[in-house]
């Protein structure tokens, strides 16, 4: 083999795994880039609703506490986390609400308490969003609408994650968190005290990039 012909192979072979690694990099920076929330501009995601669930609590005659939930959930999710701003947007299909008994479903939809047909949605829209030192979100201020009535709501995050997801191919974001209110503040309140007025809202949220 000439000298010549055996420089090209090694020059062809070098230039294959410089190829390669420049790939390897462009991919691994592809992958940061979309795993996290964008600089400079709010990351607009869409909430999961197979992956989103609201649930309340409350104490039944002192007996015990009990659950039930929403199993339809909608909104938007805009992050700005260098900047620490953001907004959400909630949307609640009261119908969905599930206890495991469809005799109280029925009683939770009539006008008794959420009174479905005129007021279907319970909705949440965000007034600021709470972030610690480290950018990380921690709590969320805003306004909650029951049955046509307003008032603000301020949730503690116990939770909140963002990554990319090599199932969509798209970056996530997720959070658990809570807050206290008075049912009765939302015209919500038969059988109180008996049934407790104060209720715990749960929440359990994904949301994926556009």
């Amino acid at each position: 083999m000439h000298l010549s012909s055996f420089w090209q192979i090694l020059t062809g072979v070098k230039m294959r795994r410089d190829a390669l690694t420049l790939l390897k990099l462009g991919m691994a920076t592809w992958m940061i880039a979309f795993s996290l929330p964008g600089a400079g501009a709010a990351d607009r995601y869409l909430i999961d609703p197979e992956h989103t669930f609201t649930v309340f609590e409350y104490s039944h005659w002192g007996l015990s506490l009990q659950r039930g939930r929403f199993d339809k959930n909608s909104g938007v999710i805009e992050l700005d986390v260098p900047n620490k701003t953001g907004s959400v947007q909630l949307d609640i299909d009261a119908s969905s609400v599930s206890t495991g008994s469809a005799l109280f479903d029925n009683s939770l939809r009539s006008a008794s308490f959420f009174d479905t047909a005129q007021f279907p949605t319970i909705g949440f829209k965000s007034t600021a969003l709470r972030f610690d030192d480290n950018a990380k979100l921690t709590g969320i201020d805003g306004d909650l609408t029951i049955k046509g009535i307003t008032h603000p709501a301020k949730f503690e995050i116990t939770q909140f994650n963002c990554r990319f997801m090599i199932l969509y191919l798209r970056s996530a974001c997720g959070a658990n968190g809570y807050t206290k209110i008075l049912r009765s503040d939302f015209n919500v309140g038969r059988y109180v005290p008996f049934v407790s007025d104060e209720v715990t809202l749960y929440f359990s949220v994904e949301a994926i990039k556009e």
